[in-house]
């Protein structure tokens, strides 16, 4: 009865019923796989899919950065690269060898010097303090540094003040067409107006000096030079006396290197150098022609107001009749 029941069942169903039957239905792990094979191209290209991504089918790792030691020297060559532009154009610090400019600047001190405003045209004013280059043989007999190969490289790229340059350090007292004078011990004169220099020359040394080697003197200063003179007037070798050279004393503009604006070294010494308030006043020289003007407008006018009233009272009468 059993294999009646079969039977009959299979000859009512027939071989097209077949296919609805639930256990002939494609199991879902079979469905998995064909929709993970059809994301990497088929069953064959599976496989090759994981192998694109990283041969085991996770994600590709990010590169790992390099190491500080791989990467320092490439940092130490953009800080030379940089320092060197920055002494070029910008900054660059220099040693005081001498006590010329006591007490302003001390033997030892480190200035930094703005190299950046000359090229824009700037030109050095009147008590500013300037490095500039020897004009002519200021420095001869001086004690030559003889610096080693780490000196000479430091100094080359900034790092350190210059050690073979021979430059000096001074300040300027008159720019081009200034009348500077000294007479006896005092006061110097810029166009004949007298400096108040008490703030910064060296304690108990007189503004100009008594000799025949320079420190009497009156000069007009040319046009393209500054005159220069140190804050120690009885101890510093400045334009007074070098006015038999080339340059009369004077020093081209074209020499200097720019303008000291801090003391940079040592840290209990740190300060900024600014303009004394003695060049605050109106130093500058008027024209001839304009003092011819200035004198010749009071004259006109006095003349005028006279014509004038010397023609009311000649025709004041007529007038009236």
């Amino acid at each position: 009865m059993g294999d009646l029941a079969v039977g009959a069942r299979s000859g009512h169903e027939g071989p097209e019923e077949r296919p609805e039957r639930p256990e002939e239905s494609v199991p879902p792990a079979v469905e998995d796989d064909v929709t993970a094979g059809s994301d990497n191209g088929g069953d064959s290209g599976g496989d090759g899919g994981r192998d694109a991504r990283d041969g085991d089918g996770a994600a590709p790792q990010p590169k790992k950065p390099r190491s500080f030691w791989k990467e320092l020297p490439l940092l130490i060559g953009i800080a030379l690269v940089l320092a060197l532009l920055i002494k070029t154009f910008l900054v660059q610090a220099f040693s005081i060898p001498s006590d010329s400019m006591q007490n302003t600047l001390q033997q030892g001190d480190r200035v930094l010097v703005d190299k950046l405003t000359p090229w824009f045209g700037s030109e050095p004013e009147r008590g500013e303090v300037v490095v500039f280059h020897d004009p002519d043989k200021w420095l001869a007999g001086e004690p030559t540094p003889n610096p080693n190969a780490i000196q000479k490289g430091l100094s080359w790229i900034g790092l350190m003040p210059s050690a073979e340059e021979k430059d000096l350090i001074k300040r300027v007292i008159g720019v081009a067409g200034d009348t500077v004078e000294c007479k006896g011990t005092g006061p110097l004169k810029v166009n004949g107006k007298a400096l108040n220099e008490t703030s910064y020359v060296y304690p108990g040394n007189t503004p100009c000096t008594v000799d025949d080697l320079g420190g009497q003197f009156k000069v007009k200063v040319p046009e393209g030079k500054i005159w220069v003179m140190g804050d120690h007037r009885q101890n510093s070798l400045d334009s007074r006396y070098h006015q038999q050279d080339k340059y009369k004393g004077f020093v081209p503009v074209d020499n200097v290197v720019g303008r000291a604006v801090v003391v940079a070294w040592p840290p209990t010494r740190w300060s900024t150098l600014p303009v004394p308030d003695t060049f605050d006043q109106n130093l500058s020289a008027a024209a001839p022609g304009a003092l011819g003007l200035a004198g010749a407008v009071p004259l006109v006018l006095w003349r005028r107001r006279r014509l004038t009233v010397g023609n009311a009272r000649v025709s004041g009468p007529g007038t009236a009749g």
